[in-house]
């Protein structure tokens, strides 16, 4: 059955159910919890379309509903992850489009990015070859990022004449490898390799190719089968605290905590840990 984004499976309780579906623009399965988003326009190195940024955005909304799925891989057919907007479907109409219809367009890339951020399902982006442009947002959106050494990082916004600030780029890249380094990238366009990622903290590890998406999956996997509604509260908390002050990020986690210990998952664990067997988390 097809579910559409936005318009997936109603289940009690107004949760909904995505395990079954269906993409149009890209790859997608799920499989105990953890779904793989691949993105599948190899012969172009996987550049994003009109099409699919607005597929991948309604589908990550739609996520924030989903209580079968647990995490997500987001990774690129073939040796590369994402060449950023195609030159032909999107660079091209862009130059002819008036400045309000500009403006629909990079709000929509922009709201990819929210519905990730917002999304309660962490994500992890197995990142090989070409990780260009918008490509690169989506590598930066996700909660983790699994590399390779022959992958090049570019926010090559600079290249094409337009600001390094675009889909969050300012706000978020500075947050993750800190703000001289954000700074040099955005400002040159120039690509950054695997182990320079890995050593300045944007790949969290990095794989050998043959490896990346097994690697990906393995860490979603167990993620998946850990307690979902903490790691939902987990990521809501990374996201809100940036704009608080630590006395309102101190009383933001003891109220987060406090509605964690009223889950059926953290009664399991306590349970589970005097009877000195594995807990069995469900996510409720």
């Amino acid at each position: 059955m097809r579910y559409l984004p936005g318009e997936p499976q109603q289940l009690p309780g107004n949760r909904t159910s995505l395990a079954g579906y269906q993409a149009s623009h890209f790859l997608f399965e799920a499989s105990d919890g953890v779904a793989t988003l691949t993105l599948n326009r190899p012969e172009r190195k996987n550049p994003l379309t009109f099409e699919s940024y607005a597929e991948l955005r309604d589908l990550f909304r739609a996520l924030a509903y989903a209580d079968d799925i647990k995490a997500v891989v987001l990774a690129g057919a073939g040796d590369n992850f994402c060449s950023g907007g195609d030159v032909h479907d999107i660079i091209g109409p862009l130059t002819r489009l008036d400045m309000p219809g500009m403006l629909a367009f990079t709000r929509m890339t922009g709201d990819l990015v929210k519905a990730m951020r917002h999304c309660p399902q962490p994500i992890i982006a197995a990142v090989d070859g070409v990780c260009a442009g918008a490509g690169a947002m989506l590598a930066l959106a996700s909660d983790i990022r699994l590399g390779t050494a022959r992958s090049k990082t570019a926010f090559l916004f600079t290249r094409v004449g337009l600001a390094g600030a675009d889909m969050g780029a300012c706000s978020l890249l500075p947050r993750v490898i800190g703000q001289g380094r954000a700074a040099e990238l955005l400002y040159t366009g120039r690509s950054m390799s695997g182990d320079e990622a890995e050593r300045w903290g944007f790949f969290n590890s990095v794989q050998t190719a043959e490896a990346l998406l097994d690697a990906a999956r393995a860490f979603a996997q167990g993620l998946a089968d850990g307690p979902g509604f903490a790691h939902g509260m987990t990521k809501k908390m990374l996201q809100q605290e940036w704009n608080m002050g630590v006395d309102e990020a101190i009383e933001a986690e003891a109220q987060a905590q406090a509605i964690c210990m009223a889950t059926n998952d953290f009664h399991r664990a306590y349970h589970a840990f005097v009877a000195k067997q594995k807990p069995q988390f469900e996510g409720d």
